[in-house]
């Protein structure tokens, strides 16, 4: 076989290959917006699956949650252990809807048992994840976490400081924890005119549970008809 022959099935093989993964991410998109449109009112709660019960942040998850379910929005988690199981223990220990959108991951076990199985969504891609917590988000709140919980962060302050979307409530949780980022940004990346002062106005950093639960609900009563993308 001459190299224009493999090159031709190499191909032919990629594009057999790219078409059914379409397919696949479709599919993923036509199911999550199928089981997402009845949540109504919600909140993303991050952070990290590491964290486990003995962790002060594991409580703070809790407590948020159940500030937040109480005014009516439904919780909406990674669905895996540590703080996204603890949110979503919150959330249905106060009897409010409780949402798991898992993803297959080396580090991670099955869905924590705190998510209400009509609202279970396993996912195979990354960024049709993401969509899903931004599209139905009316707030996020963001507490300890490693890499992924960084980049839910900073890709939702992307969105809304490029105007993709459009702004919402973004909340850090843990003032420990998050005071050395912010510190950075503030000299370091301002100082470089990377951001501007009004980009880290987006952020507001509590470990009031009550006040990011009115904050959001404020937002959202000014708001009401909004759909992000």
């Amino acid at each position: 076989m001459n190299p224009q022959d493999i090159n031709s099935e190499v191909e032919n093989h990629i594009a057999a290959e790219d078409a059914w993964r379409a397919l696949r991410i479709l599919s993923e998109f036509v199911n999550g917006f199928d089981t997402m449109t009845s949540i109504g009112p919600s909140v993303s709660i991050f952070g990290s699956a590491r964290l486990t019960s003995e962790s002060p942040y594991y409580q703070q998850a809790i407590d948020v949650s159940q500030c937040i379910t109480k005014k009516g929005f439904a919780i909406i988690t990674g669905g895996g252990p540590g703080i996204m199981e603890a949110a979503n223990k919150g959330a249905q220990e106060v009897k409010g809807a409780s949402c798991g959108l898992a993803i297959a991951l080396p580090t991670e076990d099955a869905a924590n048992k705190y998510i209400d199985k009509k609202y279970l969504l396993s996912f195979r891609y990354f960024f049709v994840r993401k969509v899903m917590f931004i599209r139905y988000a009316q707030g996020y709140v963001f507490l300890p976490g490693g890499f992924g919980t960084l980049d839910e962060l900073f890709e939702a302050l992307t969105l809304i400081q490029t105007g993709k979307i459009k702004s919402f409530p973004i909340y850090l949780m843990g003032k420990d924890y998050w005071s050395g980022l912010i510190d950075w940004m503030m000299t370091t990346v301002l100082d470089h005119k990377c951001i501007s002062p009004d980009d880290l106005k987006r952020l507001q950093i509590t470990d009031d549970p009550d006040e990011i639960a009115n904050g959001i609900e404020r937002h959202f009563q000014k708001n009401r008809i909004r759909k992000n993308f």
